[in-house]
């Protein structure tokens, strides 16, 4: 049995592979027309919820490993998730301009990198 540091750690491990942008650069990336343009909306509020999670990965991104909550792992973990099954849904060709990677790099993951 373990006392659950080991799964937070393993989870941070994970969502820092899944992650391959810098807050600076999620940051940036989140005041782009594009990435306010894709993904799904939630409730009446014109922010899709990839967009609202950029927001809260680059809080995560900028909080010392002993401050993570245990609602900031979940979060983590349902970034990995995300990541992991959207890239599987990869299109053929050039996915350099694509909705595809805009809506991955929404979540923190750019796959041209």
């Amino acid at each position: 049995m373990t006392d659950g540091s080991e799964d937070r750690d393993g989870t941070r491990r994970e969502f820092g592979e899944a992650v391959n942008m810098t807050p600076k650069q999620l940051e940036k990336w989140l005041t782009t027309d594009e990435s306010k343009r894709v993904g799904q909306k939630s409730g009446s509020g014109s922010e899709s919820v990839g967009h609202r999670s950029g927001r809260r990965i680059i809080d995560l991104l900028n909080t010392k490993k002993d401050e993570l909550s245990d609602d900031d792992y979940a979060h983590m973990r349902k970034v990995v998730g995300y990541v992991h099954r959207h890239r599987r849904q990869r299109p053929s060709g050039d996915v350099t301009d694509t909705d595809w990677r805009y809506s991955l790099m929404n979540w923190g993951h750019d796959p041209a990198k």
